[in-house]
């Protein structure tokens, strides 16, 4: 069965590798001292959608996975929670992407875990994105798959495994939390060109000239650690120059003529804001430095103004009506008590899913936001891609 049809040939798809893994596992795995077992490995899976969505939703997408096999339950849930900070420092000090860590509920989590945490980012539509989860698989794996080891005093036992993710949605993220109707907005620890030198000219000599110049200045920024390159395409204007690297995304543009040869300075162009706003004149001399410095302005800027719009969004109804309200354009945060039966009900009722229960939680009491039962945990709701 594919997409809910029988198919006419039966396929076996790869959604995760959990099935590989497992049967690797119980093959590698004999003693305590093969312990712990960490794999991390990238390639593609298959996810059968009947409704793609370019980056969010793909029936086939790239990531990164990772399988591991210990001896206690203490050491796989250290390892669950360690991918889930990593996963999380990597959205939002090199992705620039706010993200809340937390705990999926019993229905959202992973089939066969006993825990699923999970990263989850607000897109510019107000909408939710699961950016990164990882999975404490207990023992379940290992019991389906046959996954033991001979313990210290020559017992069999069976293995504690973990999985845990991050795939190619999370370029999606990145486009659709920064970017803007120009196109996209790289942040400069993650763009493949940081900066780009536009040149321009009129005739051969001023070309010969501003060249020569832009070169320099590339050279000195290459060796201060700036990826850098500089647009020599003959045949385009400066005007279309400007709009395709604007397009691409790339953090900053250096526009140098010759009138700036002539002054000693170099015009600077932030693609974070627009127009006369990000530009600004600034003198050849010191140009690494002063360009690794607006580099990281940049990236900082855009953490606060994702972060910022992301707040800006998320609303702490008193009440179902309020609730429901803040669910049309961003996140609730509520206390809710556990139920499924609630949980089901407002995903009914509102289309919104309990995304994670956030691992800080700043207040230890309050009633759930649809029963009013007591409750000692807010969660995140929202509608999800």
């Amino acid at each position: 069965i594919g997409g809910g049809e029988e198919l006419e040939e039966p396929l076996v798809i790869r959604p995760t590798s959990e099935t590989i893994i497992g049967h690797a596992y119980a093959k590698w795995i004999q003693s305590y001292r093969d312990l712990p077992v960490l794999i991390n490995q990238w390639n593609s899976v298959v996810r059968w959608e009947l409704r793609t969505k370019l980056f969010l939703r793909t029936l086939e997408f790239f990531w990164q996975e990772g399988h591991t096999a210990h001896a206690t339950f203490d050491e796989a849930e250290a390892e669950t929670r360690q991918m889930l900070e990593i996963y999380a420092d990597f959205a939002i000090n090199e992705a620039a992407v706010p993200v809340i860590a937390g705990r999926k509920s019993a229905s959202e989590r992973f089939a066969g875990a006993d825990q699923t945490y999970s990263i989850e980012a607000m897109m510019g539509d107000g909408k939710a994105l699961q950016s990164g989860t990882s999975h404490n698989l207990g023992q379940n794996f290992a019991k389906a798959f046959n996954i033991r080891y001979l313990d210290r005093d020559g017992v069999l036992q069976y293995c504690w495994t973990t999985s845990w993710g991050l795939s190619t949605r999370f370029v999606g993220a990145i486009i659709m939390v920064h970017g803007d109707d120009q196109g996209l907005i790289l942040p400069p620890r993650l763009a493949p060109t940081q900066v780009v030198f536009v040149p321009i000219y009129k005739t051969d000599e001023e070309k010969s000239q501003v060249f020569e110049a832009a070169r320099k200045m590339r050279d000195a920024l290459i060796a201060a650690g700036v990826r850098v390159r500089t647009d020599e395409r003959e045949g385009t204007s400066p005007g279309f120059k400007f709009n395709d690297w604007e397009m691409r995304g790339v953090p900053l543009r250096i526009e140098i003529g010759p009138k700036d040869l002539a002054k000693g300075s170099v015009v600077l162009a932030r693609r974070d804001k627009p127009g006369k706003e990000g530009k600004s004149f600034q003198p050849q001399q010191g140009l690494p430095a002063a360009v690794s410095k607006i580099l990281e302005d940049i990236q900082a800027a855009l953490l606060t103004r994702a972060r910022n719009f992301r707040d800006a969004n998320t609303k702490e109804p008193k009440n179902y009506d309020e609730f429901k309200a803040a669910v049309e354009t961003g996140f609730a945060s509520a206390f809710w008590c556990g139920n499924a039966e609630c949980e089901a009900k407002i995903k009914e009722e509102t289309k919104a899913t309990v995304r994670c229960i956030p691992l800080a939680q700043t207040e230890s009491s309050g009633t759930c936001i649809l029963c009013g039962q007591r409750s000692t945990e807010k969660g995140i709701f929202g509608r999800a891609y």
